[in-house]
């Protein structure tokens, strides 16, 4: 049962785009007293074990990150993560939003950044 619940993972995976991603809600939706660009690096320090390299574009007043799949370089989270007067306001996109049995690296990682 668990093998076919990842395997179908794995297939709906396989062709989210950003755009795809950014329509799921958001899985995480906080206020953090990092700038945009700290936050979006602590998120690709955390990951770096896990994950391949993260994208890092310029977002409207802050930063996207945009975080590969474990088994592609196809998009499977984005972060959007917007410079407030005191930190960041931070939205966390999977694309796996509605699979329980999704990795948990990016939700670690996007929680372990928002304080310190």
């Amino acid at each position: 049962m668990k093998r076919s619940v990842w395997v179908l993972a794995l297939a709906m995976s396989g062709c989210a785009s950003v755009s795809d991603i950014n329509q799921t809600p958001p899985t995480m939706n906080v206020i953090s007293g990092k700038k945009p660009q700290e936050y979006a690096q602590c998120v690709a320090d955390k990951l770096a074990s896990t994950r391949g390299p993260l994208q890092m574009e310029p977002h409207k007043n802050g930063v996207r990150l945009i975080v590969p799949g474990k088994l592609s370089t196809l998009p499977a989270a984005v972060f959007d993560i917007d410079e407030r007067s005191s930190g960041s306001s931070i939205k966390l996109h999977e694309s796996l939003s509605n699979v329980p049995v999704r990795p948990g690296d990016v939700q670690d990682a996007a929680n372990a950044c928002i304080s310190g």
